[in-house]
């Protein structure tokens, strides 16, 4: 097994099967670094109730001050995208990692004691929800269209890195103090960094770089508006809520910030640990009949959240959206290699970006709604209503789709 897993890529694409398709250290490390810069990425939701209270922030700030990593990540993905096709998805994110891991190290040694302070953090935390820009690419070269799904679907379960910070963050920051959590968090992003540069390798057939004026030539086509929309509704969802909910529980329910902690992990996990689930269900079924699924359910279960008054109520609800959001994670990527493989990198920069947006809105108007009328349901609903609306616009181009390009290579969309 060793001498398996430390040998040299082979083109084993014709054997059939999944695990001998690719190259397994590095969808390994692919999977380690995404895992690790999601924990960071999302590391001032679980804090926020203890920053709040230290710096004396109000409902908004609190909202803007989780969603700020998100709007950097999404923004810095489109960076990140053209960087990976201009230098390759290794070097991209040995770059990315430095940067965090510093970033980190500064905030720690120096304090963070003001709420611009904090909006600052956040955008130094962009650099590791970027990472997602980099990950999915460095993995997904070396798989055949009939294993995207399940090859992005593995490597973009680095989001379960959301758990780990739901479920330390809080604890540590009550035994040391919620800014010594932040150079806590580069002893392991250290270790992981290490591990990345041994394990990971590009594909050989990566693309050739473009000019820069092409890089962005996939947004005359209105199917990168489509996937970039409906990410924005999943991920979205799914990161918007994972940076969030560590305030709801503590504001709507009283719980203590290490229980909060508790039932976010519990709720994220569960869409952590369905979204390579969904890219096989996607490449089984379809990426288009999943995501019809997807939005549905995650409209029903989101706009349930708002109605209900019971904790008990509240976490079912949200297991059973981050779940159908996880699937709408690992569908979405199920599709975008089948409709621009020659731009995958840039497209997952850009689709990214949009899924980093609609964390953004989410975590930001939560907040804006409990400041304004006292609740965060208004949020919620409109979020729901997002879903329904991306399960419309869905329906009315999937038909387009499945006779332009869906069966081009024999892969369901």
């Amino acid at each position: 097994m060793a001498t398996a897993f430390w040998s040299e890529p082979r083109d084993t694409t014709k054997d059939g099967g999944f695990w001998r398709s690719g190259h397994t250290p590095t969808l390994f490390a692919a999977f380690l670094y995404f895992d690790l810069a999601f924990m960071v990425w999302v590391l001032l939701g679980p804090l926020a109730p203890e920053i709040a209270r230290t710096l004396a922030l109000t409902p908004a700030q609190k909202g803007l001050m989780v969603a700020v990593p998100t709007l950097a990540g999404a923004i810095l993905r489109v960076v990140n995208g053209l960087l990976v096709d201009r230098i390759g998805p290794k070097r991209s994110g040995a770059i990315s990692q430095i940067i965090v891991i510093a970033g980190l190290f500064v905030a720690w040694a120096m304090g963070v004691t003001s709420f611009a302070g904090t909006l600052a953090l956040g955008v130094v935390l962009g650099f590791a929800g970027a990472s997602f820009a980099i990950a999915l690419p460095l993995a997904s070269r070396w798989y055949p269209p009939e294993h995207q799904g399940k090859a992005m679907g593995l490597a973009g379960m680095g989001n379960s890195g959301t758990v780990l910070a739901a479920l330390f963050a809080p604890a540590l920051a009550r035994l040391f103090g919620w800014n010594a959590v932040l150079g806590l968090a580069c002893i392991p992003l250290t270790i992981v960094f290490a591990l990345y540069l041994v394990l990971a390798k590009d594909a050989p057939n990566a693309p050739a770089p473009k000019r820069l004026a092409e890089y962005l030539s996939p947004l005359r086509q209105r199917d990168a508006w489509w996937l970039m929309g409906f990410y924005a509704v999943t991920f979205g969802g799914f990161v918007g809520l994972a940076a969030s909910l560590p305030i709801y529980f503590t504001d709507r329910f009283g719980l203590s910030t290490i229980h909060a902690g508790y039932a976010t992990a519990a709720c994220v996990f569960a869409g952590s640990l369905v979204r390579p689930m969904g890219g096989a269900l996607a490449d089984r079924v379809g990426g288009v009949k999943a995501l019809m699924a997807v939005f549905l359910l995650a409209a029903i279960a989101l706009g349930g959240v708002a109605t209900v008054t019971s904790f008990e109520a509240s976490v079912t609800l949200f297991v059973i959206a981050m779940l159908a959001l996880g699937v709408g994670n690992g569908s979405v990527f199920q599709l975008v290699p089948q409709r621009f493989a020659a731009e995958i990198g840039v497209m997952t920069g850009l689709v990214g970006m949009a899924g980093g947006v609609g964390g953004f809105y989410l975590a930001s108007s939560l907040g804006l709604a409990k400041q304004w009328t006292g609740s965060f349901a208004p949020g919620f609903l409109i979020f729901a209503a997002m879903a329904l609306a991306a399960l419309a616009g869905l329906a009315a181009v999937k038909g387009s789709w499945r006779r332009q390009w869906g069966a081009a290579d024999g892969v369901r969309i």
